[in-house]
């Protein structure tokens, strides 16, 4: 079995835009070309998992939710970057599907169809939901991106997408 990386998307490997639906506004953060290669080399698949709930609230389309998440795939690729695949949920909240994070469903499902490992593999965002759907999968570690120091024993708190390898290595 293969062991991955999973990505949250807006605010951890590109800039967020409430709801955006729109390609041309895709822009990577600073440092995650750097991370996601470091990751690869370590011998991690790369797989991205987001809420999309702008498509079940109605504000977007599931095309343009494809077209912005073909946009960040494409931008990484051009930078020597290969994202395995996407994973989106597109329900709203009050759905309560079992695959919007922090549910487990969308991790569940990459394992099951790239035969990865989850207690072997990574889960990484910027919100406590992001960490909770990797507690939640069985992910061996949860790494949230945040600007404030947090101790908890259930996650890692780093302050910038850099800092992920350091903190798998070790």
């Amino acid at each position: 079995m293969k062991r991955a990386v999973f990505f949250d998307r807006d605010n951890t490997i590109i800039e967020d835009v409430p709801y955006n639906g729109d390609a041309d506004k895709v822009t990577l953060l600073q440092g995650t070309v750097d991370a996601m290669k470091h990751c690869s080399l370590l011998g991690y698949e790369l797989v991205i998992i987001t809420n999309q709930s702008g498509v079940g609230r109605g504000y977007i389309t599931e095309q343009q939710m494809n077209e912005v998440n073909r946009k960040v795939e494409a931008l990484l690729r051009d930078a020597g970057v290969f994202i395995r695949k996407t994973y989106s949920c597109i329900h709203a909240p009050d759905e309560r599907c079992l695959c919007r994070k922090p549910g487990a469903g969308l991790l569940k499902a990459a394992a099951e169809e790239l035969n990865i490992s989850l207690n072997h593999s990574v889960m990484v965002g910027d919100k406590i939901s992001d960490v909770k759907a990797g507690i939640n999968a069985g992910c061996g570690m949860n790494i949230l991106i945040s600007e404030t120091e947090n101790e908890c024993n259930e996650f890692i708190v780093i302050r910038h997408i850099k800092d992920i390898v350091k903190v798998i290595v070790r």
